[in-house]
């Protein structure tokens, strides 16, 4: 389609000119029905889903040098699975920096979960709603840029590594005067808030690293305490159970704030409402307060009633898979009610339409995204058994695949029997694989368990991620091109960011 010299936009000319020899084109079979497929196929063109937001490395070679000097400086930290039960060193931080993370209010996310598309969702709500936000997520699918975002996208490379420089004398500073350095991820979280005090933000959405009463994000004192879904997961250091788990997580309950939550175990939700009740903090129950009323499949995701704390809100397009990511919706739209006041301070719901429109522009890489066709590659970033459950709902739900085969790659500390486990009655078959990290877990002994799940021939070993790809691509390919082959690549976040690249996407 040509574009006028004076515009960035397409040509409103070509555009009719188009629709009119698509209609022309089908008129030999039906004419209404010509020009019912010739409309479709010429808003396909012009709009298609909401596009992923992740950064690929910086087409500048300075740049691209700059923000790998950043990396490997960050590496030489502990990393995000090293803890230390103490917010002091991330406190020091913020005081040379003079407290940047109380400039602005913030909304809190913790949970075990559906954080990030949680997180995702909330930015997308308050930016339109005319808010400048600043969002800091983690892990990143690609690009550390990922973790922290402003008005709804990554921070380029150049702000990311001019943030990472302004911080780091202070940093030094706090190295030099603790026994131990600051973490990977506490020099991040001490970069967000900088860069989101730098911007101004209006409101930040924050995700938790891992837990809460300890996490480096734990500085900032939240007017909203957001609770995504509880479940067993990192229980060497959370605890055995949800309601154990619940106890670290409701640390960023803070006094007199509004605790949105999902649903939850019981154990969980008895500790969680304790902790508000003895902060005096005020409570919104998914299931009560507010909920998922109905859910229908669309193309290209789900539409949804939900029920806020203001009032109910029809035909909300949301371009995500799953019932898992209803619920994130309603968590979320209830979060930026309380943030408004809504069913506290003011009676009416927020404006439906703007809600609609920023619903249907949210994106979550790495959840339940397609990436290709002929066959469909699907990536998912299930960790957990949780997660791998919600995921394989979903796909059964969304995709009529007829001949589904699964690539996993997961890290060594995860509960990888429940994982594979959940995904059985849904793969055909499935390639166990393992990405670069350092906390992957090995093919063969991933493989080793997949076989007790899944029997011997319904298994395959590739242990690297390409040779991965291409075999479960083959295997789903096999049934023929119109048979309804797919794959799902999922385990890890890194296995799904690796995969990604190598799918060329980013």
């Amino acid at each position: 389609m040509s574009e006028r010299p004076d515009s960035a936009g397409p040509d409103p000319d070509d555009a009719f000119d188009e629709f009119e020899e698509l209609v022309e084109e089908e008129t030999r079979r039906d004419p209404d029905l010509a020009v019912i497929e010739a409309g479709s196929r010429t808003l396909r063109a012009q709009g298609g889903p909401p596009q992923a937001d992740v950064p690929a490395r910086p087409a500048d070679p300075e740049v691209d040098k700059a923000l790998r000097e950043v990396e490997a400086e960050l590496a030489t930290r502990w990393g995000e699975t090293k803890l230390e039960p103490s917010v002091d060193r991330i406190a020091a931080l913020m005081d040379v920096l003079g407290e940047p993370q109380r400039s602005y209010p913030s909304i809190h996310i913790t949970g075990t979960n559906g954080k990030t598309s949680t997180a995702r969702m909330i930015e997308a709500l308050l930016g339109a709603f005319d808010l400048r936000t600043g969002r800091y997520t983690s892990p990143h699918v690609q690009s550390v840029t990922e973790r922290i975002s402003l008005d709804g996208a990554p921070v380029s490379a150049e702000r990311f590594v001019e943030t990472y420089q302004d911080v780091k004398p202070y940093v030094e500073m706090v190295d030099a005067a603790q026994e131990c350095r600051l973490s990977f991820f506490e020099v991040l979280t001490g970069m967000a808030y900088a860069a989101f005090a730098d911007a101004p933000v209006d409101v930040a959405v924050v995700e938790v690293g891992m837990g809460g009463t300890w996490d480096a994000t734990n500085v900032i004192d939240a007017g909203v305490a957001v609770v995504t879904p509880i479940d067993l997961d990192h229980t060497d250091r959370l605890g055995g159970s949800p309601g154990e788990i619940a106890g670290e997580k409701a640390g960023v309950i803070k006094p007199q704030a509004t605790v949105v939550m999902a649903q939850q175990p019981v154990d969980a939700a008895q500790v969680l409402l304790k902790k508000a009740v003895e902060l005096d903090a005020t409570v919104a129950r998914e299931g009560l307060e507010f909920g998922v009323l109905d859910r229908q499949v669309a193309v290209g995701g789900q539409l949804m009633t939900l029920r806020g704390l203001g009032g109910e809100y029809t035909e909300v397009f949301l371009p995500l898979h799953g019932a898992h990511q209803a619920h994130n919706a309603a968590v979320a739209l209830a979060a930026v009610e309380a943030f408004f006041g809504v069913g506290a301070q003011r009676a009416e719901p927020l404006d439906i339409d703007t809600v609609r429109r920023a619903f249907a522009s949210v994106a979550s890489p790495g959840r339940m995204e397609v990436v290709r066709r002929s066959p469909t590659v699907v990536l998912d970033a299930a960790h957990n058994p949780a997660g791998a459950r919600a995921a394989a709902a979903a796909i059964g739900e969304a995709f009529q695949f007829s001949n589904l085969v699964g690539v996993v790659g997961a890290s060594g500390d995860k509960n990888v029997r429940e994982l594979l486990e959940a995904f059985e009655p849904v793969f055909a078959e499935v390639v166990v694989t393992q990405n670069s990290s350092h906390r992957a877990m090995d093919a063969d002994a991933l493989a080793a368990i997949a076989v007790e799940v899944f029997g011997e021939e319904r298994v395959q070993v590739e242990p690297r991620l390409p040779d991965a790809l291409e075999a479960a691509i083959t295997l789903a390919e096999e049934e023929g091109e119109y048979a309804g082959g797919g794959v799902l690549v999922t385990g890890s976040v890194i296995t799904v960011g690796e995969a990604r690249l190598l799918l060329g996407k980013g």
